[in-house]
């Protein structure tokens, strides 16, 4: 019997085909015989400990435009008609998402949910990291201004970003003789209860910040993205540039220390952010990079997480 996999995202027909790594994930199900089912956290119903979601039926197709063909929506018990649910909408981070986490919680004693939905909802991406100090560049997370100038005065070059952002959305670099550190703090405390993560700045950035991409906490290929000339942000949906990469052995080091943690927590399929040999963030939540990967170095990376997540099952 084929597995049926209902994955959590972001509307399947807006997606890049050339570019998604969810798609990616998806394509190769649908090639191992897979039954695909889509839907979003807003189609989530939760009534007693029964979780149950009204999804699309889904065949994935690499044709502009038309990403993928749906069926009509049904209503699926997530707990006891499907094998596998994978929780791949991108962020933001906010209490739609921790919700989501929660009731995806309740049925992963039946159900494999892939990432693991209490380590993600226990694994922001920027916070992780700081479990591992000695791998970061210097790091602060607070909204305290006070905190904020004291660290500056110290590290003079410092990047500021939301603490919950993503795709490279709202990130800052403030050189020493910049004067609109209290103006930006205005502007992202008038926004948010949240604190900003601050870091020194890394020169490094110039020669790309490597996304590197593990499986069941074991690194298994990279890219570097490569800013444009005079920017710091180097994601791809930003305008920065994929270059193939190898693993250094500060990448490896990284990779190593951090394994066991994801492994612990459930993080089968994670991203991590690397500029000169530092760690900056740990994707958990929707991990891209897997097309470019292959494209670049044709590493199948969907197929060993579904190698992964077939073995899983059979151990269960």
């Amino acid at each position: 019997m084929s597995l049926r996999v209902a994955i959590q995202m972001d509307p399947l027909e807006h997606v890049n085909i050339d570019g998604d790594t969810t798609f990616a994930l998806a394509e190769t199900a649908q090639a191992r015989g897979m039954e695909i089912f889509v839907y979003q956290p807003q189609d989530m119903s939760l009534e007693g400990k029964r979780v149950t979601a009204r999804v699309r039926p889904a065949k994935v197709q690499r044709v502009p435009g038309q990403p993928g063909v749906f069926g009509d929506a049904v209503t699926l018990d997530l707990a006891k008609d499907v094998d596998v649910v994978l929780m791949r909408q991108d962020p933001p981070f906010d209490l739609s998402y921790i919700t989501a986490c929660h009731m995806l919680e309740l049925i992963t004693g039946e159900t494999l949910v892939l990432n693991d939905p209490a380590g993600v909802r226990s694994s922001p991406e920027k916070i992780l990291p700081l479990m591992f100090p000695e791998l970061m560049p210097p790091t602060l997370i607070s909204r305290d201004p006070e905190a904020i100038d004291d660290f500056r005065a110290r590290h003079k070059d410092i990047i500021v970003k939301p603490i919950y952002g993503h795709g490279g959305a709202g990130v800052f670099r403030l050189k020493e003789e910049d004067s609109n550190l209290d103006s930006l703090l205005e502007l992202f405390f008038s926004k948010s209860r949240e604190p900003v993560m601050v870091q020194a700045f890394l020169p490094a950035v110039s020669e790309g910040d490597k996304r590197i991409m593990l499986v069941d906490g074991k690194a298994v290929g990279a890219l570097n993205r490569r800013p444009k000339s005079g920017q710091v942000r180097s994601n791809l949906v930003v305008g920065g540039t994929a270059e193939k990469s190898d693993l250094s052995d500060a990448d490896k080091h990284i990779c190593e220390a951090i394994g066991p943690e994801l492994r612990k927590r459930g993080l089968v399929l994670t991203g991590i952010d690397v500029i000169g040999g530092r760690l900056t963030e740990i994707n958990v939540t929707s991990p891209t990079g897997v097309q470019a990967i292959r494209k670049l170095s044709g590493i199948d990376i969907p197929a060993i997480f579904w190698d992964s997540v077939q073995e899983r099952l059979a151990g269960r």
